[in-house]
């Protein structure tokens, strides 16, 4: 008589209870520089947010990373790159990486962490349902930019023209275009728009704000102008406008104030989002979250070197003020 071989318990068991067999690669894909400020402001609060998950870097997780240095050009070689390290996910920072990501990495689950509205800019069908393969943390607060403006009015009570600073290549002038009658109105003001692509771009569009006679100028956050901050707060102050910024770590360069999401809490935040994806669930299943976290970051220093006193008020409802 034959014998049946039947499954023995034992031998299922441990494919149910597997540990995880290698640690999970994660890829991260960045405009900027991978200097100490990244790290701090990136990196460091997405390792801190695993870590608080259980996640031990080296045993759970590995890292590879790349960054552009500002050079939007070297993005796509940078994601191919990390596409062909075959990576469980791939975390980008800021919009054009995640851009990118959606056509360049198109069977990669992706994490995308500061970008625009998602839906608006194509990397989402819905922010409940998102339905590809990225999911993420936006941080397109309702008003951010017209509130960059009004606190420069309060700054300057004398400001009636203003411009705005952006590079194309990241955001479409159209979105904003069709919101400046609005803000115009609200804030009783003339706006002016400004472009540079590259750092080339940055003395031809000042002299154009000269020109233009403003007091004072909001620029936006980018990779090409935190790479090159310097330059830009170097025009700032030779043409002696009060600036607002995206980024409270723009101010060292020589900016006045900076109203913008917490950037180290989105990372925070966003090793959630990794780990959901981590361990199963499909990007397009889990909603793109809004960053809940804004900061008003004031620079007495700038407000110094442009002979401009600070209104109380500002001062009051700042979150951090440097001396």
């Amino acid at each position: 008589m034959k014998r049946r071989h039947l499954p023995c318990a034992l031998a299922l068991w441990p494919a149910l209870a597997l540990p995880q067999q290698r640690p999970w690669r994660i890829a991260i894909l960045g405009g900027t520089t991978g200097d100490a400020i990244a790290l701090r402001n990136f990196i460091e609060p997405l390792r801190r947010g695993l870590a608080e998950l259980g996640h031990v870097e080296g045993r759970h997780y590995t890292l590879a990373l790349r960054w552009a240095d500002g050079q939007p050009d070297r993005l796509p070689g940078l994601l191919a790159e990390l596409v062909a390290l075959r990576p469980d996910l791939l975390v980008t920072i800021g919009p054009r990486p995640a851009q990118l990501a959606r056509d360049g990495a198109a069977g990669l689950s992706v994490v995308a962490v500061g970008v625009d509205d998602p839906v608006v800019s194509g990397l989402a069908q819905s922010v409940a349902r998102p339905g590809g393969h990225i999911t993420g943390l936006s941080t397109a607060f309702d008003g951010l930019l017209q509130k960059r403006l009004q606190l420069l009015k309060d700054i300057v009570p004398e400001a009636r023209r203003l411009g705005i600073l952006m590079n194309p290549l990241t955001l479409r002038r159209t979105l904003l275009e069709v919101e400046l009658p609005r803000w115009q109105r609200a804030l009783g003001l003339e706006l002016r728009m400004f472009e540079a692509r590259a750092a080339e771009d940055f003395a031809a569009a000042f002299e154009a704000m000269a020109r233009e006679r403003l007091q004072g100028v909001v620029i936006l956050a980018d990779t090409v102008f935190w790479t090159h901050r310097q330059a830009l707060g170097a025009l700032v102050f030779k043409h002696r406008l009060p600036s607002a910024w995206g980024g409270r770590d723009y101010l060292d360069a020589g900016g006045l104030v900076s109203y913008q999401g917490d950037w180290p809490a989105l990372f925070r935040r966003a090793a959630t989002l990794v780990d959901k994806v981590l361990k199963g669930t499909p990007p397009g299943e889990i909603p793109f979250e809004q960053g809940t976290k804004l900061e008003l970051v004031v620079s007495l220093k700038g407000a110094r070197a442009l002979g401009i006193k600070i209104p109380q008020a500002v001062l009051l409802s700042a979150d951090e003020v440097i001396e």
